[in-house]
Parts: structure tokens; sequence; C-alpha cells
């Protein structure tokens, strides 16, 4: 656990977890130990939920299996629910934006997802990563031969490819192109995630800490992706997966161990359950491996 130059104590009332490369293995499965940290903080009468880059359809085994019974938030924030799926608050992106997300999508070769309401929509289901996804959200894409008609009703589009460097290059792109108009950010390598402007990580955190009624300075969150950073610069304590990559790994308070070494799990055991629901933490954007 890393060590401080001040002894600040934060109280912590809730946490909220990425999904994905955070939450589940490689494999997408909860492990006995990941269960046992969620109870564990339910025991102490500490909140559990979280937000995820899957449409919430694709939450649900997750929600159950841990017992969630606050708000959770899907596609990146773009929806937020209640335990039960019903919708709370959702952002939907305007059609100009999907539409010329799609164009630059296309001009580099990447594939896109489009999720509107319950449904994954995609035009190719041979496409890249598409037998992983549907392993992922436990469901299949419904395939058309157009996306148009589905503008209007898009919550999140992603981009998808096995060029990450190409993908990475149109992230800056598209985010220059629709800078004010959409939140644009890379949930994985292979995965560019446009949504709403209002539909990010950091935007669905407050939403969730206002619907808990709990100040952000008593929430900890934890996750692994570009697109968790936003979480961290509003969360009181944040904590970085070891997988995750040097740009987030420096905006969290606490570096853990991987998806792959039960990172999750030791972050709660180690940072969180504190006897007094407290952690002695650093306001400055560095952590350390426990």
């Amino acid at each position: 656990m890393m060590r401080t130059d001040r002894s600040a104590m934060t109280k912590i009332s809730a946490v909220v977890s990425d999904v994905d490369g955070t939450l589940v293995t490689d494999e997408k499965l909860l492990t006995e130990r990941t269960k046992a940290a969620v109870q564990a903080l339910h025991a102490r009468g500490i909140m559990f939920s979280i937000i995820s880059s899957r449409p919430p359809r694709g939450l649900r085994t997750l929600i159950e299996a841990l017992n969630v019974a606050v708000p959770f938030g899907g596609l990146n924030g773009g929806l937020i629910a209640a335990p039960d799926f019903s919708v709370i608050r959702e952002h939907l992106l305007p059609r100009s934006v999907a539409q010329r997300t799609v164009d630059m999508l296309g001009a580099i070769g990447a594939q896109s997802w489009l999720f509107a309401g319950k449904d994954w929509i995609t035009r190719d289901a041979d496409g890249p990563y598409v037998a992983l996804e549907q392993r992922t959200v436990g469901f299949p894409p419904t395939v058309v031969e157009d996306l148009a008609p589905f503008f209007d009703h898009s919550g999140k589009i992603v981009g998808v490819s096995p060029d990450f460097d190409r993908l990475a290059q149109c992230e800056n792109d598209l985010r220059a192109a629709l800078a004010g108009e959409a939140s644009v950010a890379r949930s994985q390598p292979q995965y560019l995630d446009v949504t709403h402007l209002l539909a990010n990580k950091g935007a669905a955190f407050l939403a969730i800490a206002d619907l808990l009624s709990v100040p952000p300075r008593e929430i900890a969150v934890i996750g692994d992706g570009g697109n968790d950073i936003a979480m961290f610069e509003q969360a009181g304590v944040s904590v970085a997966m070891g997988n995750a990559d040097a740009r987030v790994r420096a905006a969290a308070n606490f570096l853990t161990k991987t998806n792959r070494e039960e990172g999750f799990a030791n972050a709660i055991e180690r940072f969180l359950l504190h006897p007094n629901h407290a952690i002695s933490f650093d306001g400055s954007r560095a952590g350390a491996q426990g």
C-alpha cells in the first residue's frame, strides 16, 4: 500500500468499479475472491456499483451475481439504470454525430457497432471481435445492411479494429472532429467508444453519487481503461489496475495487481477494507502496487 506525505483520511461509503479489464478476468468471469470482496463491502455497509461500456443487458449476470442493489451505469454512462434495469437517465447521440462517426471509422477500415435500446447492431456478423463481444455481453448482434435507420436511437457507437495504432490515431481525429459534441475514448485497445457528451464515466459517476446521496469524495473507484480516468478525476480515491497503461496508472492514487492476478479483490482487501472504513491517500496522482 502506498504511504503518503500527509495523513488525510477519507471515509469510504461506496465503491464504483469498471467491468472489463477490472472486475472480471480476461475470460469475462467473476472469481470467487472477487465475489467475496464485494460481499465484504456489503457487510461493512459500503454500497457497490459498476459503470461499464457494456449495454445494461450485457451486465445482468454481474448485477445478479454481485447483488448490486443501487443504480449502475452502462454504455460508458450513456444510460443509468436501476437494479431492476428500468432506465433512470439516458443520453443518445445526435444523428449528425452518429453519421460522422460511422463515416470516419469507415474511412480507416474500422467496423462500427451501434448500441440502440436493447440491441447491438452491426453490418458484419463475422467481423473482428464479434464473437468476443457476444461472449462478453451474452447476446448476439442484430445484423443489418444499413446502420442509418438506427442513428436516432444510438446510445453508443464503437469503432472496432485489430489495428490498434490506427484506431488510436482515429481516437485523436474523432475527438477533434466531435469536440463539444461527443465523448470519445477507447475502452480497450481494439474498441473506440463514442457517446453523448454527457455520457462519460465521470458524468455517470457524479450521477450515481447524486442518486446514492453520497459525496463524491466518499466514493472509491477502480478501473483500467482510458475512459476510467474521468471517474478518477471525480472520486475521493482511485485505484488503477496493474493491466492499465501508463496514462491510466498516472491518473490514479493507487495501483493494484492485474485482472489476471485478482487485482480487483486485492484493491478491495488492501486499500478499502480498512477497520474504520477509511484509508490513507495522497491527493496527488501517484500509486504503488500492493
